[in-house]
C-alpha cells in the first residue's frame, strides 16, 4: 500500500510539474487557453496606450481552435478605440478585472463609431467585474443634438453588432460619451448584472439600447444615466426585461420608432418586477408624428415599482423632444396588444397615465390592470389622459383611467 501512494505521489508530482512547464507566453496549456493582456506587455498604469497589447492578446485567443480566455487584470488600462473582431474559431471569454479608461480626445473616435466595438462573434463571454470608463464629461459640453436632431458623432461605450449566443455578465460601464451599451443586430444575448452610472445631465448617454435584435436578456441590471435607462429600436424582437433598477434617468422606452423609413416591427416585449425612482419618464411607448408606417406589439409591462416618478404610464406617439417635428401629422406606426399590470408607487406629477395614440392609426388592444398610483405632490391627485385610445380596465385602481370597458 505504501509503494502504491508514493507512485500516485509521485505521478501527481510530476503532472504538477508538466502544467508548470506548459505554461507559458501568460497561456495555460492545461484546460482551456487564458491569455493575460499584462504578460503580453500591457503596462496597466492609466498613462501608456495599451489598445495594440490588447487587441493582440483577442486577436491570439480568437484565432485559438479551442475555447480561450482572454484576462484584463487589475489595474489601470488607457486604451482605445478598441476592436474586438470575429469571427472566432473557437468561444472565447473576456474576462475584465481591471478599469479600462478611454481617450478623452474625441479626435481618437474618427476611425469608428465607438470606443468599444465587439463585431461578428459567436460564443463571447464578457464578465469579470471591471469597468469601461468612457471619460464623458468633456464629450457632453460638445453634445449639439438639442439643435442639429443628430446624436451619432460621440462614441458609445460598448457596443455589440452581429454578436449571437453570447452573455455579459459582472461589468460596469462609466461615464459613456453617448450610449453606455447598444445591441444591433444580434441574437441570443443575455446581459445580466451590468452596472451602468452616469450623472443626470450627462445628454443622451442611453444605458443599454437595442436595435434589431432578437432574443435579448436584460436581467439584474442597475442603470443610474441621463436618458433611457433600457430603449428598444426598430427590430427588436422576443426582448425580457427584469429586475432593473433605473434612476436617475428616463425610464424604460419603447422607441422612439417611426423617425425611419423601413423600420421593422418591434414584436414580443416583456418589462417585469423593474424599480424606477426619480425618473423623468416610467415605462413608455414613443413613435414620431409624420412617421413612415410600422408596427409595435405585443409590449408586456407587469410589476413595476415607481418612486417619485414624473408620468409613470406613457404611450406617446406625438414624440418631438426638440420641436422641430411636423407635429399637426400623425404617426403611423400602429401601436397594438400592449398591458400595464401591476403598476404601483407614487408619481411627481399630477398626469399619472398619458396614452396619446395617433389619430391616424388609433393603438389597439390596450389594457390596464390593477394600477396603485399616487400623485406626490401637496395639492390634487393622480389623474390620466386618453386620446385614441379605448383601453381594457380590469382590477383595483387608484385613480380613474380613461372610459374603457372593464373586463
Amino acid at each position: 500500500m505504501g509503494s502504491k501512494m508514493m507512485a500516485r505521489a509521485a505521478i501527481f508530482l510530476y503532472l504538477l510539474s508538466l502544467a508548470a512547464a506548459m505554461r507559458t507566453g501568460g497561456v495555460s496549456m492545461i484546460g482551456q487557453a487564458e491569455i493575460d493582456v499584462r504578460k503580453f506587455g500591457a503596462k496597466a498604469d492609466g498613462r501608456s496606450d495599451d489598445s495594440q497589447i490588447i487587441v493582440n492578446a483577442w486577436n491570439k485567443a480568437c484565432t485559438s481552435p479551442s475555447p480561450s480566455t482572454v484576462v484584463i487584470s487589475k489595474g489601470s488600462y488607457l486604451a482605445g478605440p478598441l476592436k474586438f473582431q470575429g469571427p472566432c474559431k473557437a468561444d472565447v471569454n473576456l474576462k475584465v478585472e481591471g478599469a479600462v479608461k478611454a481617450p478623452a480626445d474625441l479626435n481618437k473616435f474618427k476611425s469608428q463609431g465607438s470606443w468599444v466595438l465587439f463585431q461578428n462573434i459567436e460564443g463571447l463571454t464578457l464578465s469579470g467585474g471591471g469597468s469601461f470608463d468612457g471619460q464623458g464629461a468633456a464629450a457632453w459640453k460638445e453634445n449639439n443634438c438639442a439643435q442639429t436632431g443628430k446624436c451619432n458623432s460621440l462614441p458609445t461605450n460598448l457596443q455589440f453588432t452581429s454578436i449571437n449566443n453570447s452573455h455579459v455578465q459582472d461589468i460596469t460601464s462609466l461615464n459613456s460619451k453617448l450610449f453606455h451599451v447598444e445591441l444591433l443586430n444580434c441574437n441570443n444575448v443575455t446581459l445580466q448584472h451590468v452596472t451602468i452610472d452616469a450623472p443626470e445631465d450627462s445628454l443622451n448617454t442611453d444605458g443599454i439600447h437595442v436595435g434589431r435584435s432578437t432574443g435579448v436578456n436584460i436581467i439584474g441590471a442597475d442603470i443610474r444615466t441621463g436618458d433611457d435607462c433600457v430603449s428598444l429600436g426598430d427590430g427588436s424582437q422576443q426582448v425580457h426585461i427584469e429586475g432593473v433598477t433605473c434612476g436617475p434617468g428616463h425610464g424604460i422606452s419603447v422607441g422612439s420608432l417611426g423617425k425611419y423609413h423601413d423600420e421593422q416591427p418591434v414584436v414580443g416585449v416583456t418589462v417585469r418586477n423593474c424599480t424606477l425612482t426619480n425618473t423623468m419618464n416610467g415605462i413608455r411607448v414613443k413613435t414620431w408624428p409624420n412617421s413612415p408606417s410600422g408596427v409595435a406589439s405585443g409590449m408586456h409591462f407587469e410589476d413595476i415599482t415607481v418612486n417619485n416618478v414624473s408620468t409613470p404610464i406613457l404611450i406617446d406617439q406625438n414624440y418631438c423632444p426638440y420641436n422641430n417635428c411636423q407635429q399637426k401629422i400623425p404617426s403611423k406606426v400602429k401601436i397594438s396588444d400592449v398591458s400595464f399590470r401591476n403598476i404601483r408607487g407614487t408619481s411627481a406629477t399630477p398626469l399619472a397615465v398619458k396614452l396619446v395614440c395617433s389619430r391616424g392609426v388609433p393603438c389597439q388592444k390596450v389594457e390596464l390592470a390593477d394600477i396603485n398610483l399616487r400623485y406626490n405632490g401637496r395639492n390634487g391627485t393622480a389623474t390620466s389622459q386618453c386620446e385614441n385610445v379605448k383601453p381594457t380596465i380590469a382590477g383595483k385602481l387608484s385613480l380613474p383611467i380613461c372610459a374603457g370597458p372593464r373586463s
